[in-house]
């Protein structure tokens, strides 16, 4: 009897599924706030000033003091060095802090203060609204992206030789959940309020996530406990700085940290455009389009966690990713290519859909392969390695973006912020670029397959021993 107490929190299977509900639950209302101003970019625009370049900076920001100051880089060593407990209530924290900056700068009494007059003094083109907003949404950022190589590692250690891969697409089934409640509740938020209240539903939902990591953090001490852990829960030969070396002359993880910036640098900052992109192709309002745009995260919640299965089971890691990147290659050039007058609501359903299933295929099976590519011990930076190379993209594509919109669409923006409701973006040149991003990473998941059948990484076997 003393012994099976003893193991429960190791070998029961309910507490792992506790475990992973409680840490998963925090990354739903962290992907709500990530984006709950992209459905408003018209109200931003109208109610703010904000043209289509600052709002593309909105989007990058959050990713700048990861990339610039090298913060996933330090999340990476610190999980590593100071152990999960610690990180996930950093994360947690800054994730706050860094909501509670934005919400601010958008409402009515910022407006006012002498910090704004001082913010609107220089680079003039950018409110100061944006100026703050930035600002809170890269310090949310480093609290994002800490959570993500945490929560990515905790999976690993409940569910190492286990249903891994299972586990993981139901964490990211739960986030992408965050995701279609933003596209669907952030514009009615925004109508009882305007966009400080959205923003502030989404700080309110960071809050509760907080609690549910600090709840998580003491399921994690008993596990510690109970298999005689250190505190980091990691081997005992110490992480060192020059270790950084060793991941980055992996081949596979270069590869599977390629297909990670090109992927997503294809799919979130499309999430930022897409409700705008949907009302001006269909002709519909704002809150309309938001919701079809809200069925792309559902395809995605509902396929993850029976592609995760099929990859214990089974296998085909790699060619999951080939597939995934095919499938988001021919969504973007049918948003880039069909003309408007025939691209009715199946059609953009449809689209959305299969965007869904290329969102399904490639992280369920891209997250669960870096711990086969990566040996235990460099496995927390190596996470925050992949996070960083990803975040250069996901800084720099909606900018880009942003760019492409205005100079394909010249004085669009001006007659939009002057309130003409008949003005709208062509997004066709932005669609190509995303397209493009999912071509490149086809050609790369055929590097990646070479490299594999090369090492013997095992990314086509199954994950459960």
């Amino acid at each position: 009897m003393t012994e099976k107490v003893k193991s429960l929190m190791k070998e029961s299977k309910t507490a792992r599924w506790i475990a992973l509900s409680l840490i998963s639950l925090t990354m739903f209302f962290a992907y709500f706030f990530v984006d709950v101003a992209a459905p408003l970019q018209n109200m931003l625009e109208t109610g703010y000033k904000w043209t289509p370049e600052v709002f593309g900076m909105l989007g990058g920001s959050e990713f700048f003091l990861n990339v610039f100051a090298g913060f996933l880089i330090l999340s990476g060593i610190i999980l590593d060095k100071m152990g999960i407990r610690f990180t996930i209530i950093t994360a947690g924290l800054t994730m706050v802090i860094g909501g509670a900056i934005k919400f601010y700068a958008l409402t009515e009494g910022f407006a006012q203060t002498g910090l704004a007059t001082w913010l609107d003094s220089f680079i003039t083109y950018i409110p100061a609204s944006a100026k703050l907003a930035f600002f809170g949404f890269a310090i949310f950022g480093i609290g994002v992206e800490m959570a993500g190589i945490t929560v990515s590692k905790t999976i690993v250690k409940w569910f190492r030789g286990k249903e891994m891969a299972l586990a993981m697409g139901l964490e990211m089934a739960l986030a992408r959940l965050g995701v279609f409640a933003v596209f669907q509740l952030s514009p009615v938020f925004a109508e009882q309020g305007g966009v400080s209240n959205s923003v502030f539903w989404g700080l309110a939902f960071l809050c509760v996530g907080f609690i549910t990591f600090f709840i998580y953090t003491f399921m994690d001490r008993a596990y510690d406990k109970e298999t005689n852990a250190n505190a980091t829960d990691e081997p005992s030969e110490e992480f060192k700085l020059s270790d950084i070396w060793v991941i980055l002359k992996n081949p596979g993880f270069i590869a599977i940290a390629g297909m990670c910036v090109l992927f997503y640098s294809a799919i979130f900052p499309f999430q930022k455009f897409a409700t705008d992109m949907l009302a001006s192709k269909l002709s519909v309002d704002v809150k309309t389009a938001s919701q079809f745009v809200s069925y792309f995260p559902i395809g995605a919640m509902i396929l993850t966690p029976p592609i995760g299965f099929f990859l214990d089971k089974k296998g085909w890691g790699a060619s999951m990713m080939m597939y995934g990147a095919i499938l988001l290659t021919v969504s973007h050039l049918i948003f880039a290519l069909v003309p408007a007058e025939m691209f009715t609501v199946p059609i953009a359903l449809i689209t959305i859909i299969i965007l869904g299933v290329a969102f399904s295929l490639v992280p369920a099976s891209m997250w669960p392969s870096l711990p086969k590519v990566v040996e235990d011990r460099y496995l927390g930076s190596a996470y925050g390695l992949t996070f960083w190379i990803q975040n250069m993209g996901l800084l720099g594509v909606p900018i880009l973006i942003g760019w492409a919109l205005s100079a394909s669409n010249p004085g669009v923006s001006e007659l939009i912020a002057a309130g003409d409701t008949a003005a709208k973006y062509n997004y066709m040149i932005p669609e190509l670029i995303f397209a493009g991003f999912g071509f490149l990473a086809f050609l790369l998941s055929f590097y990646l397959k070479h490299i594999d059948r090369k090492k013997g990484y095992g990314l086509e076997l199954p994950n459960k021993k």
